[in-house]
């Protein structure tokens, strides 16, 4: 049996991947631990792949990469490209910085010597979605492989031809694609070391608990819908321009996407008119044309998803699109909201809210059940005040959220557990063990 992706932009066929059966993946997790025992021994030797065969294979390969990519899921070229040298600049961060990571940690005591060693779990498995084929794998990837685990991956199935092509980049056996319906990603839980997965809260829940019985370390990176305040002395200008941007980047389909607009009141309507001006002059269309900047949503089931929840916001509030519909070309969209609305909204619609007072914006942004991220706009140390009264994993002030290899990445609440990136995602996978050294009496 095949598996089959389609460009959502025309529906034609991008790829057809042979599905992996049961007994092909159990060998392929079993290889896997096998080849893991002897990776772990050697950082240099770690080191060394990522810079000299990892890193040089991604640079050859990233116009065919991205070409794939946004093919199989819809988003511009410009940002699939993006998106590869944005991981070749993650690899380096983690290739420079992996001796201080992995270093045991002295810790004082009375023993002779005392300190935590961090140990790789083994093979990790890896069941990341379609919004961002390289990002998010690599993110999860590279600090694990670093760290001396070796990686299985179950990608989205609408993006099965670029995870094979991943897999053929990576070029070892220490990174290895399974290709299965989700459903069957449960069952190959049992054979890992630990699990990380990125994708929808309910999806998420059913692997945590799927982890759960068979006691494995896990990782999860759910969805999100960021609050953006917008207080009385923001710039407007550049509120409103990074606003589009955080809302329509990567065709508004991300965990980290700005989804919900807070506004002062004072300032609302001129906000709003500026974000309105802001999403008229996007370009939408063809992905692979380069002047595209809002292409199709990953596929027909999603595009109908975004116009069941339009209708759900039509009720409580009035709608504003800025362009024409076409299959799953979905426009910039305004809803000025008058009530809460707790879906998280995976596509190029902005929820709008005014607030009179500090107090209104806190409990506004914290009124559902997701935590990832928040974005804070106005005078920096009056932004700066909300701070810790925000229910979030990141706050970013003046600046949308953003994944950044120096910084830890993750949520509360809904929005997950655990953290990818920095030293913290470094050593999320492995052992922390405990060591103590006793002179004899």
């Amino acid at each position: 049996m095949e598996m089959e992706t389609k460009n959502p932009y025309d529906g034609k066929i991008v790829s057809k991947i042979k599905i992996t059966g049961e007994t092909e993946a159990k060998e392929i997790f079993k290889n896997s631990k096998k080849e893991q025992k002897l990776w772990s021994k050697d950082l240099e030797y770690r080191i060394s792949y990522m810079k000299n065969l990892l890193i040089p294979n991604l640079t050859k390969s990233k116009r065919e990469l991205a070409e794939l990519m946004s093919s199989e899921m819809g988003k511009s070229i410009t940002q699939s490209i993006a998106e590869i040298d944005k991981t070749i600049k993650m690899i380096e961060y983690f290739i420079s910085n992996a001796h201080d990571f992995l270093s045991d940690e002295i810790i004082p005591t009375e023993a002779r010597k005392s300190y935590i060693s961090f140990e790789p779990l083994g093979v990790i498995f890896l069941i990341m979605p379609w919004n961002y084929p390289l990002w998010q794998v690599s993110r999860a990837a590279i600090p694990a492989m670093l760290a001396g685990n070796s990686i299985v991956l179950k990608h989205a199935s609408i993006v099965s031809g670029s995870s094979k092509k991943i897999e053929e980049i990576f070029d070892t056996p220490l990174f290895r694609t399974v290709i299965v319906k989700g459903s069957s990603a449960l069952d190959l839980i049992k054979y890992s070391d630990g699990v990380s997965f990125t994708g929808s809260t309910d999806v998420g829940r059913q692997i945590y608990m799927e982890s759960a019985k068979h006691i494995k370390k896990v990782v999860l990176e759910l969805g999100g819908s960021d609050p953006f305040i917008v207080l009385k002395s923001a710039d407007l200008k550049a509120a409103a321009h990074n606003a589009a941007i955080g809302r329509l980047q990567n065709n508004g389909q991300s965990c980290i996407a700005s989804k919900r607009f807070i506004v002062h009141e004072d300032i609302y309507n001129d906000f709003r008119n500026e974000l309105g001006e802001a999403f008229n002059k996007i370009k939408m269309g063809n992905q692979l044309e380069p002047e595209t900047y809002l292409g199709p949503v990953s596929s027909d089931s999603q595009s109908e998803i975004l116009r069941k929840q339009i209708g759900q916001l039509k009720s409580i509030g009035k709608i504003t699109s800025y362009g024409k519909e076409d299959g799953n070309l979905m426009p910039p969209t305004i809803a000025d909201l008058s009530a809460s609305y707790n879906e998280e909204v995976f596509g190029p619609i902005a929820l709008l809210r005014k607030f009179k007072n500090p107090e209104e914006a806190i409990n506004i942004a914290n009124e559902i059940e997701f935590g990832l991220g928040a974005s804070i706009w106005g005078e920096p140390d009056e932004a700066s005040s909300y701070i810790g009264q925000i229910e979030s994993g990141m706050v970013f002030v003046n600046k949308i959220v953003a994944s950044d290899p120096r910084l830890p990445f993750g949520g509360i609440k809904r929005s997950g557990v655990g953290r990818e990136l920095s030293r913290y995602g470094m050593i999320e996978f492995t052992n922390k063990k405990t060591v103590w050294i006793q002179n004899q009496k």
